[in-house]
């Protein structure tokens, strides 16, 4: 929410009237909220999609049910729950969850070490390899933009009017394939099911059940993951000293920047299980369990909150807030989601597209 908000779901777009000081503070929110959240809060959304996914497996064995073609029909159902949510946020992840989600299907047939083996190779991004091979053998070629660039750059032809329907149109269309386009050349594909699988292997071996023994596992990947990271990180932000082509950065980056990410997405994940676990936090953390019990629900909600906001079939407020208004918007609104959340939660034991999508998955 905080991201999206701050980034306008997706229109970025940096007003010209701001004061000084409020552009400089805009710079310093950006660089931190994109630190902090960029590329690691899909990367947990995508390994507790794992970890879901063993839970829901395990239940089913118990009961002596076969889970995968159930599984299958839930990806359907939730690939057409993408296609709303993209219709009012062309940023959407439910729908390649949904195509991606399926391969859980397969894999989870095979022995936990070829599932790990497999998830490693896909975090470094085979594909990019290919691509930072030729760019050695082609220093000194030129590179144009991103594909995606291209699609973006219309963005603002349809979401910044006033007319709902052809931000709809425009986001299923333009704006999809943008996002399709912009997921392939960042490795996202690579990185969503290697987070998928890692999941799934963390579910399957209760990793996040209360035992000294899984605690001493997240210590120590707590401490593997900051060593790590701050050394990849320095890396990130010193490319441009040690690379001089374009092409050969381009692709080396793309493939640094996705470890990175993965190693302070485990700084995240393990420090919050050791906090939840090892300290008087938590209670405090447990008031996030309301948005957690309707996650999917908060995601395709917020879309529509803002885009009602941001674009111009709404209020269109992209053309006057920097990241400072914008993360304050984002604070109210996660703030008006919690108590609609805490009120929905005393009412029903799921969110509302939850239920939905639980009724129709066993129906």
């Amino acid at each position: 929410m905080l991201l999206h908000s701050i980034e306008h779901f997706d229109i970025y777009y940096f007003p010209e009237h701001l004061p000084a000081w409020m552009k400089t503070l805009d710079g310093a929110i950006w660089e931190t909220m994109f630190f902090l959240f960029s590329g690691k809060s899909y990367s947990i959304f995508a390994l507790l999609f794992g970890v879901t996914y063993a839970i829901q497996l395990s239940r089913q064995k118990e009961k002596g049910q076969s889970f995968a073609g159930r599984f299958a029909w839930r990806m359907v159902l939730l690939f057409a729950f993408g296609i709303l949510n993209s219709a009012f946020f062309q940023g959407d992840v439910l729908t390649i969850y949904a195509v991606l989600g399926v391969l859980l299907i397969p894999f989870s047939k095979l022995k936990d070490s070829i599932i790990l083996g497999i998830a490693i190779i896909l975090l470094v991004l085979p594909y990019e390899w290919t691509n930072l091979i030729y760019a050695l053998q082609h220093p000194d070629e030129k590179i144009n933009d991103p594909i995606s660039w291209s699609y973006f750059g219309k963005m603002l032809t349809y979401v910044g009017e006033p007319s709902l329907w052809d931000t709809i149109i425009g986001n299923l269309t333009n704006g999809k394939i943008g996002v399709l386009r912009w997921n392939w050349e960042n490795g996202r594909f690579f990185t969503i099911l290697a987070l998928f699988l890692l999941g799934y292997l963390l579910g399957k071996h209760q990793k996040f059940h209360e035992t000294d023994k899984n605690l001493e596992f997240w210590t120590q990947v707590l401490k593997i993951s900051i060593i790590a990271f701050i050394p990849l990180y320095l890396l990130k932000r010193n490319m441009d000293h040690f690379i001089e082509s374009d092409i050969i950065r381009r692709s080396a980056l793309t493939i640094e920047t996705s470890i990175t990410n993965f190693s302070f997405m485990l700084v995240l994940v393990s420090g919050i299980t050791l906090l939840f676990y090892k300290t008087k936090a938590k209670n405090a953390l447990m008031y996030f369990s309301r948005f957690g019990r309707m996650s999917m629900s908060n995601y395709i909600i917020q879309s529509i909150l803002g885009g009602a906001i941001f674009y111009g079939w709404g209020l269109g407020l992209y053309k006057y807030t920097g990241a400072t208004y914008g993360l304050l918007i984002g604070l109210a609104l996660t703030i008006i989601i919690g108590i609609f959340c805490k009120w929905w939660a005393k009412r029903y034991k799921q969110g509302p597209f939850e239920t939905v999508w639980h009724k129709a998955t066993w129906m």
